[in-house]
């Protein structure tokens, strides 16, 4: 179907019923008045004391104006599990309409009453839903969408208007939110192998490396275990090394990877062995004594880890 003809389909809603006339559970009565003046905190006189709103030129106690929709409100029951009287189907039928242009969300924007009389206890209030226009399409902060503007009206039980309710709401599409991939699993750094991590934000792969024997050593440690020495330097790896083994890990899933992962030991030619993941290569295509170059992964702002992946033959003189 062509917009045009979507167009034309929801245009042709104007003027048309959307909820058919429904009368309110129960007649205005005075304990669901106090009920909304307490919870307001309005303190009119002329709402519960009859003596006082007779001073004022009322008949009686009347009901706020802004209760007017309460009347007509199925409540918690009904809405929880409604009972299909056909009341609705205007509704229902605009509402798919509006998913089938993509427009599933929706958000009130304002709403503008005009009072024609007060309510008193006794009045039964029904309501009846039309719809006046649903605009072109706008983008909004929240999404491409229309505006739907409907006007309720409200009947006492002799037919008679005694207020109308212009209602607005946006439908819109739900704009499309990336959500921040997560953040890697973070490291336990500690005083021994902190200089580590600091090298490798420089992008540089150091090796622990003794002192007093010169052994090197990878994980980093606070002694030597050839000498016991407590004493050490480091020295930078060339970033060259080969696949010593490796896995592919499909689970458990963790959202700050890409699966499935591979995470292979890579032999370094100055004669240490440390974990990466492997990148640039399909699991099928890995062979143990494959050789690697080293990369780095800005993770985030706070970690980076060198990955290796397949190294380029050099080329011949």
């Amino acid at each position: 179907m062509s917009e045009q003809d979507y167009e034309a389909r929801l245009q042709a809603w104007a003027g048309r019923e959307l909820v058919a006339e429904r009368r309110g559970q129960d007649p205005v009565n005075v304990p669901m008045i106090r009920h909304w003046v307490e919870a307001m905190e309005d303190a009119n006189p002329v709402y519960l004391d009859d003596e006082a709103a007779k001073a004022t030129g009322r008949p009686g106690v009347v009901a706020p104006a802004s209760m007017v929709q309460a009347w007509t409100m199925r409540g918690y029951a009904a809405t929880v599990n409604p009972v299909d009287d056909g009341s609705s189907s205007g509704f229902d039928e605009l509402v798919a309409l509006l998913a089938e242009g993509g427009y599933t969300s929706v958000v009130a924007t304002d709403s503008e009453f005009e009072f024609h009389r007060e309510l008193v206890p006794g009045d039964h209030v029904s309501v009846s839903e039309t719809v006046e226009s649903i605009s072109p399409e706008k983008k909004t902060g929240l999404g491409t969408g229309r505006f739907v503007t409907t006007v309720k009206t409200y009947r006492d039980s002799g037919g008679e208007i005694v207020a109308t309710q212009r209602w607005r709401t946006l439908r819109f599409k739900p704009a499309e939110k990336k959500k921040p991939k997560a953040l890697r699993p973070r490291p336990a750094i500690n005083t021994d192998n902190a200089f580590w991590f600091e090298a490798a934000k420089e992008h540089r792969l150091v090796i622990q490396r003794c002192s007093a024997c010169e052994s090197l050593r990878h994980p980093p440690g606070p002694c030597c275990p050839v000498c016991g020495s407590f004493e050490w330097d480091t020295v930078e790896s060339t970033g060259e090394g080969t696949v010593y083994s490796y896995v592919v890990a499909h689970h458990p899933r963790h959202p700050a990877f890409d699966y499935p992962l591979l995470i292979a030991v890579i032999e370094l030619p100055e004669g240490t062995r440390l974990t990466a993941n492997l990148t640039g290569v399909a699991p099928e295509d890995v062979e143990i004594g494959m050789p690697v170059s080293l990369e780095w992964l800005d993770a985030d702002p706070d970690l980076t880890l060198p990955v290796f992946r397949p190294a380029v033959p050099k080329k011949e003189d």
